[in-house]
């Protein structure tokens, strides 16, 4: 399972709450999605953004006492498959392999970043993502990068 938000609070006196996703995915939070809470699954009845989050009734949670007591639960589903994705999942312990064939090190972090998140390496590099050419979950990384982006670690 994965995190992929937590509820931040209660909004309003039906049972909805505030839902801040971790994931870009926003169908985590579509109607009839099931997302867990510990040991507790939760079905969305319904949903609508609202501000930074997106405002959530789950079925079963019908009152503002029990919304409440879900606040500050993280939030967990399984995996989506779409093999046209990236996971953060599958790229940490991958080992990062230039066009040449070189180990560059192992994938240790995604960074989130607004012009593309960026594989931190254990040797100390940071790659973006965007040069990924294939992948091997949790295995292989194998990246295209501008000639020199490694030789920036030697300076």
């Amino acid at each position: 399972m994965l995190d992929v938000g937590r509820i931040a609070h209660a909004h309003g006196l039906r049972g909805e709450v505030m839902v801040v996703l971790t994931s870009n995915r926003t169908e985590r939070v579509s109607p009839g999605s099931v997302l867990h809470a510990g040991d507790r699954a939760l079905t969305v009845a319904s949903s609508r953004p609202h501000k930074n989050g997106h405002i959530v009734m789950f079925e079963g949670v019908n009152s503002r006492e029990q919304a409440d007591a879900l606040r500050g639960c993280l939030l967990r589903a399984e995996p989506i498959d779409d093999p046209d994705e990236l996971w953060v999942h599958e790229l940490i312990g991958a080992t990062l392999v230039d066009q040449h064939g070189v180990e560059r090190g192992v994938v240790v972090r995604v960074l989130d970043n607004p012009a593309s998140d960026i594989l931190e390496l254990d040797s100390g590099p940071l790659v973006p993502v965007r040069f990924v050419t294939e992948l091997d979950p949790n295995t292989r990384v194998t990246v295209d990068v501008p000639e020199g982006l490694f030789d920036l670690e030697s300076s």
